[in-house]
């Protein structure tokens, strides 16, 4: 009996010891895992710099070094990007294996310290930390109060409610409803939320807005949220949209924004009228002060003006005639005119010299001797 449990208890002994092992090294793993930031000095001045190295980020990452206010490394950057000196952050890129190592200026923030550096992902999955710092000289004020143990986390339905308008196609700022779906994982109410909405493009971080939600959310429970989210005027690509609250981000939602054709169509017809219109312009004004041919109109005029004379005269003769006014005696025989090269002596009309012509009907006839 003896000898049969020895083996027994020797292997439950092996298996104990793996689970131990095992449950001794998970922490561990999960530590290397997880994205950390060191700082060569946990203090500085305005003007000078410290080497910030990083270890377990994701490699070849694009990542954000900016020195915040107003901050703390366990409820982390309070008052958003708007507490950080955001004109003297650096960006940097982690190795193969996720390491990086740069020398950040040190900077004062436009928020009182407690200050920390964050250093965040600016694409790709979001992961960020921070590391507490002093900045020499600036000034310090203690962190707000926390309000009482209510606290948010993303649920689901996440949206982008909304469509654009013909006046977006036409360049006005695109507009959209950002609903999501909190809820209350705390003990206590949480009343009136202040959100931070962001929005990026590209490589770029994004620029928080803080947005208040009127409305009470009770422990236990959820409730559906709608936010506005307005771009610039004439924004197109591809745009992502970041939910923040307590200094996390809760929610990202991919926001694709056309390119607004009509003001493409407005410029090639500018250019198209415009052109035309000065040329008309300037024909009409060609056309008004260029000499014009006097004579050659009075021709046609007179011309115009005697003709309708004629017509006029021709209208009145037989009126005249027929109310026996004075005029000119109508002869039934044919006129013959004379032409200028003729006399009157050798006209078509007249007689030649040494030719006979008849008597006229007028005329004495003589009589033969009877």
């Amino acid at each position: 009996m003896t000898r049969r449990s020895a083996p027994a208890a020797r292997l439950l002994t092996v298996l104990a010891l793996l689970a131990a092992l095992l449950a001794g090294t998970a922490p561990w793993a999960a530590a290397a895992d997880a994205p950390t930031v060191t700082l060569s000095a946990s203090q500085a001045g305005t003007g000078g710099s410290i080497t910030v190295k990083g270890a377990g980020w994701r490699p070849k990452a694009l990542l954000m070094m900016l020195i915040c206010g107003q901050s703390s490394p366990a409820r982390g950057v309070i008052g958003g990007t708007n507490a950080c000196a955001n004109a003297e952050g650096l960006a940097v890129t982690t190795d193969a294996d996720g390491k990086f190592g740069k020398k950040l200026p040190v900077a004062e923030p436009p928020k009182p310290c407690p200050c920390v550096v964050h250093v965040a992902t600016v694409t790709g999955e979001k992961a960020q930390t921070d590391a507490a710092f002093k900045v020499a000289g600036h000034p310090v004020k203690a962190l707000p109060a926390e309000t009482g143990n209510g606290q948010l986390a993303m649920v689901t339905d996440t949206r982008l409610d909304g469509s654009s308008g013909i006046l977006t196609w036409f360049g006005s700022p695109p507009a959209r409803k950002f609903t999501f779906t909190v809820g209350n994982v705390g003990s206590t109410p949480v009343k009136d939320p202040v959100f931070q909405v962001g929005t990026s493009h590209g490589v770029f971080a994004p620029s928080y807005e803080e947005q208040q939600w009127r409305g009470t959310i009770a422990p236990g429970r959820k409730a559906q949220v709608q936010l506005p989210v307005e771009l610039t005027a004439g924004a197109h690509g591809s745009y992502l949209v970041s939910l923040k609250y307590g200094g996390k981000v809760l929610a990202e939602q991919p926001w694709g924004v056309g390119r607004p054709w009509g003001v493409t169509l407005f410029w090639i017809l500018l250019c198209v009228v415009v052109p035309a219109a000065v040329f008309r312009v300037g024909m009409a004004i060609v056309d008004r002060l260029r000499p014009r041919d006097r004579y050659a109109h009075g021709r046609h005029r007179g011309a115009q003006r005697l003709a309708e004379l004629t017509v006029r005269l021709t209208d009145l003769r037989p009126a005249q005639q027929e109310q026996g006014a004075p005029g000119p005696a109508r002869s039934d025989a044919p006129s013959t005119t004379t032409l200028p090269w003729f006399t009157p002596d050798t006209g078509p009309g007249g007689t030649a010299a040494g030719q006979l012509s008849a008597p006229p009907d007028n005329s004495q006839t003589t009589k033969g001797n009877t």
